[in-house]
């Protein structure tokens, strides 16, 4: 995957000048630099533009950068609203000139895609006036940028008009599928936003694609967050990229922390890189490819990754969705208290229905802490009451802490308080005592 370069974005040194931010980018070894165009970096409403523009390109080529501009820009349009006015505003004009601004600017530098998206729809715009009004915008974008021989590359946006790829394909239709607008992906949105995993994202918008923009995400926030700190798998993100052969900038975007700028743009880069030539990458990359590569490679996952790097479970999310069943089933029965122990903990994550409540009952009927704390995880919900009480007892009489029982308080019933008092009354009559979290447990259930 070494065709792969890594750019950032100047929206991540909010508080740099321009100058010393391309510079700072270019010597922790980025490619590129995701250019958004604002206030304090190359306004392109100030006096000068056309000077201030060569001097640019000048600069991005002494220093080998290439480049992509964004248009995200809060407030250069208006310095009371953030982000407007859009392209589905009654005053739009304003977007369109920043936007033929934009392509003209993406072309004096030799850009590789001019970004922009749809914009929130406003309260007084109905859904077909603000579709139409896009369209239209959109039309007269993609005529400049033709007549200058600029590629765009529209972003699908949480909370916009287009928010997902669906939206982005029926714009591109109703264009008439002009060659010019590609499709500018977001990785972390894809996470939160799209129903099939991210790498099936990038193979999907392959062929479209011509701008990616790169952070972490979980669902529940849809913020930029910083690299390990979400939920998105990097390594087979990655690979997909590079198995589509995409040749543009992969350019990270971390618009809030601008007040760590060079140490965040440092670990960017170096996770990414690592993510990009792992082990685990290529392994990924063959177990979407081949299913039963799975085998081999889910027992060398144990001695060629870091703990805690989650790398069977990457292996496991890897599979094509109707083989995981049978391989999650074949790998437990098969492998080592390790092995058991990463499928229990994938489970959660799995597209398997109930269909591996087997394991948990295999895993329960062992003495292994590990492998019982593991089968009570969120998975557990699967598994019928009066297993799930036995399964409760069980900690309690091994001592495994109760607090990494899933949902526990929401089903601990009288029934499973009536075995545990049994058990207390057995140790009580021994001389021995009950873990203190069972007494408290004891002391919630009504």
């Amino acid at each position: 995957m070494s065709g792969l370069r890594f750019g950032y974005g100047t929206n991540g040194f909010a508080n740099h000048r321009l100058d010393d931010a391309l510079a700072v980018i270019a010597d922790l070894g980025y490619e590129g630099v995701a250019l958004t165009l604002d206030h304090d970096h190359l306004d392109p409403f100030a006096d000068g533009l056309a000077r201030r523009v060569a001097a640019l390109s000048a600069r991005l080529s002494s220093l080998g950068l290439s480049v992509v501009i964004e248009t995200g820009a809060r407030y250069l349009l208006d310095p009371w609203r953030k982000h407007a006015p859009t392209l589905l505003d009654d005053d739009r004009e304003p977007r369109l000139e920043f936007l033929a601004r934009a392509v003209d600017i993406g072309a004096d530098l030799g850009a590789e895609a001019v970004s922009f998206w749809a914009g929130v729809r406003p309260a007084t715009v109905g859904e077909s006036t603000a579709w139409d009004r896009l369209v239209d915008g959109c039309a007269q974008i993609v005529e400049v940028a033709r007549r200058r021989g600029v590629t765009l590359g529209f972003e699908p946006e949480p909370g916009m008009l287009v928010p997902d790829i669906a939206g982005w394909r029926r714009l591109h239709a109703d264009l008439g599928a002009p060659a010019e607008f590609g499709i500018t992906l977001d990785i972390g949105h894809c996470r939160c936003l799209e129903p099939i995993p991210v790498p099936d994202c990038v193979t999907a918008v392959a062929e479209h694609l011509v701008n990616v923009q790169i952070d972490d995400m979980r669902r529940d926030v849809h913020e930029h967050l910083e690299f390990g700190h979400g939920e998105i798998d990097f390594p087979p993100v990655l690979a997909a990229l590079s198995a589509a052969g995409y040749a543009g900038l992969v350019a990270v975007e971390l618009p809030r922390h601008s007040h760590a700028a060079p140490t965040v743009a440092a670990r960017s880069l170096e996770f990414l890189r690592a993510a990009r030539n792992s082990w685990l990458a290529d392994a990924v990359a063959r177990v979407r490819a081949d299913p039963p590569s799975i085998v081999r490679l889910f027992a060398q996952a144990g001695r060629r990754c870091r703990p805690g790097e989650g790398a069977r479970a990457r292996l496991l999310r890897a599979l094509p969705p109707e083989t995981v069943p049978h391989w999650v089933d074949d790998l437990y029965r098969h492998g080592d208290a390790a092995e058991k122990l990463a499928v229990l903990e994938a489970l959660p994550e799995l597209p398997l229905g109930g269909e591996a409540v087997p394991l948990l009952h295999d895993a329960l009927r062992t003495n292994d802490t590990r492998l019982i704390t593991a089968a009570l995880g969120p998975y557990a919900r699967h598994l019928d009451q009066h297993a799930w009480r036995h399964a409760v007892l069980k900690c309690v009489f091994l001592g495994v802490p109760l607090k990494n029982v899933d949902h526990l308080d929401q089903r601990a019933d009288r029934e499973l308080a009536a075995m545990i008092s049994a058990l207390h009354a057995e140790r009580a009559a021994a001389g021995r005592e009950l873990p203190a979290d069972a007494h408290r447990l004891l002391d919630r259930i009504p």
